[in-house]
Protein backbone atom coordinates (compact mmCIF):
# COMPACT_ATOMS: atom_id res chain seq x y z
CA UNK A 1 0.00 0.00 0.00
CA UNK A 2 2.82 2.44 0.46
CA UNK A 3 4.32 1.89 -2.43
CA UNK A 4 1.06 2.14 -4.08
CA UNK A 5 0.49 5.59 -2.35
CA UNK A 6 3.89 7.24 -3.17
CA UNK A 7 3.68 6.21 -6.45
CA UNK A 8 0.64 8.94 -6.96
CA UNK A 9 2.49 11.32 -6.17
CA UNK A 10 0.40 13.09 -4.13
CA UNK A 11 1.55 14.55 -1.08
CA UNK A 12 -1.86 14.88 0.70
CA UNK A 13 -2.74 11.53 0.36
CA UNK A 14 0.39 9.96 1.17
CA UNK A 15 0.90 12.33 4.39
CA UNK A 16 -2.08 10.83 5.59
CA UNK A 17 -0.62 7.36 6.21
CA UNK A 18 1.65 9.07 9.01
CA UNK A 19 1.04 10.31 12.05
CA UNK A 20 0.38 13.99 12.79
CA UNK A 21 3.81 14.37 14.67
CA UNK A 22 5.27 11.91 12.48
CA UNK A 23 9.28 12.01 12.83
CA UNK A 24 11.49 11.85 9.37
CA UNK A 25 15.30 11.57 8.30
CA UNK A 26 15.38 11.46 4.50
CA UNK A 27 19.20 11.94 3.36
CA UNK A 28 19.98 15.14 5.36
CA UNK A 29 16.77 16.43 6.05
CA UNK A 30 14.97 15.96 9.14
CA UNK A 31 11.32 16.88 9.08
CA UNK A 32 8.31 16.71 11.86
CA UNK A 33 5.05 16.48 11.32
CA UNK A 34 2.43 15.99 8.47
CA UNK A 35 2.45 19.60 7.14
CA UNK A 36 6.67 19.17 6.35
CA UNK A 37 6.02 16.01 4.74
CA UNK A 38 3.73 17.93 2.40
CA UNK A 39 6.03 20.52 1.60
CA UNK A 40 8.66 18.13 1.52
CA UNK A 41 7.12 15.77 -0.86
CA UNK A 42 6.12 18.61 -3.34
CA UNK A 43 9.71 19.57 -3.98
CA UNK A 44 10.79 16.13 -4.07
CA UNK A 45 8.53 15.26 -6.94
CA UNK A 46 9.30 18.74 -8.53
CA UNK A 47 12.53 17.80 -9.03
CA UNK A 48 12.25 14.17 -9.64
CA UNK A 49 10.30 13.84 -13.04
CA UNK A 50 8.01 10.59 -13.97
CA UNK A 51 8.70 9.20 -10.20
CA UNK A 52 8.42 5.71 -10.08
CA UNK A 53 9.14 3.23 -6.81
CA UNK A 54 9.52 0.17 -6.04
CA UNK A 55 9.61 -1.21 -2.47
CA UNK A 56 10.53 -4.94 -1.11
CA UNK A 57 9.74 -5.88 3.07
CA UNK A 58 12.95 -6.82 4.64
CA UNK A 59 12.10 -7.23 8.13
CA UNK A 60 10.05 -7.06 10.96
CA UNK A 61 9.14 -6.63 14.89
CA UNK A 62 6.48 -5.82 16.51
CA UNK A 63 5.65 -2.53 15.45
CA UNK A 64 9.05 -2.08 12.98
CA UNK A 65 9.38 -3.03 9.24
CA UNK A 66 12.63 -2.21 7.41
CA UNK A 67 12.39 -1.98 3.40
CA UNK A 68 14.67 -1.52 0.50
CA UNK A 69 13.69 0.55 -2.28
CA UNK A 70 14.60 2.05 -6.31
CA UNK A 71 13.05 4.30 -7.93
CA UNK A 72 13.47 6.10 -11.11
CA UNK A 73 13.54 9.57 -12.27
CA UNK A 74 14.61 12.08 -14.65
CA UNK A 75 15.47 15.55 -13.71
CA UNK A 76 14.34 18.78 -16.08
CA UNK A 77 17.63 18.34 -18.30
CA UNK A 78 16.50 14.75 -19.20
CA UNK A 79 18.97 12.58 -17.02
CA UNK A 80 17.54 9.50 -15.76
CA UNK A 81 18.59 8.74 -12.15
CA UNK A 82 17.96 5.22 -10.05
CA UNK A 83 17.87 5.97 -5.96
CA UNK A 84 18.70 2.93 -4.36
CA UNK A 85 17.66 2.46 -0.14
CA UNK A 86 16.60 1.70 2.65
CA UNK A 87 14.07 2.47 5.55
CA UNK A 88 13.07 1.88 9.04
CA UNK A 89 9.58 2.46 9.94
CA UNK A 90 7.89 2.62 13.47
CA UNK A 91 4.01 2.49 13.40
CA UNK A 92 1.63 4.01 16.32
CA UNK A 93 -0.90 1.74 18.34
CA UNK A 94 -3.65 2.89 15.43
CA UNK A 95 -1.38 1.83 12.28
CA UNK A 96 -0.34 4.87 11.25
CA UNK A 97 3.73 5.83 11.10
CA UNK A 98 5.19 8.07 13.79
CA UNK A 99 8.79 7.57 12.02
CA UNK A 100 10.63 6.90 8.88
CA UNK A 101 13.86 6.90 8.62
CA UNK A 102 15.05 6.53 5.02
CA UNK A 103 19.00 6.35 3.25
CA UNK A 104 19.41 7.11 -0.52
CA UNK A 105 21.85 6.63 -2.96
CA UNK A 106 21.87 8.23 -6.99
CA UNK A 107 23.19 6.52 -9.75
CA UNK A 108 22.59 8.68 -12.69
CA UNK A 109 21.12 5.75 -15.69
CA UNK A 110 20.57 5.57 -19.48
CA UNK A 111 16.93 6.02 -20.00
CA UNK A 112 17.34 2.10 -22.23
CA UNK A 113 18.01 1.31 -18.92
CA UNK A 114 15.36 1.74 -16.72
CA UNK A 115 13.40 -1.11 -14.80
CA UNK A 116 10.29 0.63 -12.81
CA UNK A 117 8.06 1.28 -15.18
CA UNK A 118 4.84 2.93 -14.59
Amino acid sequence: MAENAWNTKDPVKVSLAYTPDTEWRNRAEFLNGRDAVVDFLTRKWAKELDYRLKKELWAFTDNQIGVRFEYEWHDEAGQWYRSYGNEMWAFDENGYMKQRFASINDAPINEADRRVFP
